[in-house]
């Protein structure tokens, strides 16, 4: 299963990659196209059991980013991302996986705003939106500054070497 199910991944992300960052989105017809070729490699190398690995990782992965995208620290691509990376994956690996991302994530967006130069002022202008939430106890400050002052990346930028990271250490060491 390693193998196929790698290569899939592999193929998978290859394709979402370049949409993502061409047209910044997850194309329906990938996610559609990837998960029954999921579900039916797993049954396909593993049985049956392999096959509730897959649900599982399908399942709990979707269910964890769905979480993310509606407090809206996601959008809607990733969540059928990592659900397809769930099911082709499995659970287990799934879950390294999202750590790893998050945590690739998290550095490259410092180190973005190291070498931009912008670091301080963005995060002072931060914490007055968040104070500003608070002190008028709505959030429409912190979206004001979403919309106008936040910057983002393409999340596929921070999955790639999380997927990759997670391959590494799930089967190789």
């Amino acid at each position: 299963m390693i193998g196929t199910s790698v290569l899939m991944l592999c193929v998978f992300l290859g394709i979402a990659f370049y949409y993502d960052i061409r047209y910044n989105l997850i194309p329906n017809k990938l996610i559609l196209f990837f998960l029954p070729l999921a579900f039916i490699n797993t049954i396909g190398v593993s049985g049956v059991g392999g096959l509730v690995d897959s649900m599982l990782g399908f399942l709990v992965s979707g269910g964890i980013m769905m979480i993310l995208y509606v407090f809206k620290a996601l959008a809607a691509g990733d969540v059928k991302l990592f659900a397809v990376i769930g099911a082709i994956m499995g659970i287990e690996f799934s879950l390294y996986c999202m750590m790893y991302t998050i945590i690739v994530g998290g550095i490259l967006a410092i180190l973005i705003l190291l070498f931009t130069r912008t670091f301080l002022s963005r995060m002072l202008t931060a914490i007055q939106h968040i104070w500003t939430s608070i002190k008028v106890k709505t959030t429409e400050p912190l979206e004001v500054f979403k919309v106008t002052k936040a910057k983002t990346m393409p999340f596929m930028i921070a999955v790639v070497p999380g997927a990759l990271i997670a391959i590494y250490y799930v089967y190789l060491v």
